[in-house]
């Protein structure tokens, strides 16, 4: 059986997730790592991108134990096959050709063909799709960045994940293999501020 991660929610819902560690490996290690330590527990949601998609943290979670990157997985284990972005999955963020994050998960809302082996699903949704649609019709503010190319709407009233429970069915879950670099992204440094 594979693992699963419940995410509780400010308002009552909950949302849980079966990871697919036979499709990303790689990802699905690297997320248990971060929610094991608690870098997820009592986050508020940053963006919403209504018909797109909701993305959990562009900061890392603000934790040293998220700011790494991995391996792309369609680089790391290109013998995978590649799942489709699709609503009802939650796919990894990433920063182009440097690598995936380490740990900014993200749930389409709409099919992204686009995303296909570059930002890897590695979970499907299991229950709680009606929260993911209920948090696409929160009201936001629009957050200007000090960039371009990067829509970000912050919900006005904060949607906090309270914790994130994991059910690894017994198994134990290596470290990931990281990407050997000292790069940054912009949004993960310790001096970044959004313009709003």
């Amino acid at each position: 059986m594979n693992p699963t991660a419940t995410f509780y929610l400010s308002g009552g819902g909950k949302i849980v997730v079966e990871l697919l560690p036979d499709y990303a490996p790689n990802t699905v290690n690297s997320f248990i790592h971060c929610a094991l330590s608690g870098a997820l527990d009592n986050w508020p949601i940053q963006r919403i991108v209504p018909g797109s998609w909701i993305d959990l943290s562009y900061t890392a979670f603000k934790n040293d134990v998220c700011k790494y990157l991995i391996p792309r997985e369609s680089v790391l284990n290109p013998h995978l096959p590649l799942l489709d972005s699709v609503p009802g999955c939650v796919c990894m963020g990433g920063y182009g050709e440097r690598g995936n994050a380490g740990c900014e998960p993200f749930f389409p809302l709409r099919p992204c063909p686009e995303h296909k082996g570059i930002y890897p699903v590695f979970g499907k949704v299991v229950q709680g799709m009606e929260e993911l649609y209920r948090l696409e019709k929160v009201e936001t503010k629009p957050v200007k960045m000090p960039f371009e190319g990067m829509e970000v709407n912050r919900p006005l009233t904060p949607q906090i994940i309270l914790k994130v429970e994991l059910d690894l069915k017994g198994k134990t879950y290596p470290r990931p293999v990281k990407v050997d670099t000292h790069w940054i992204p912009p949004t993960w440094q310790d001096d970044f501020r959004p313009l709003d």
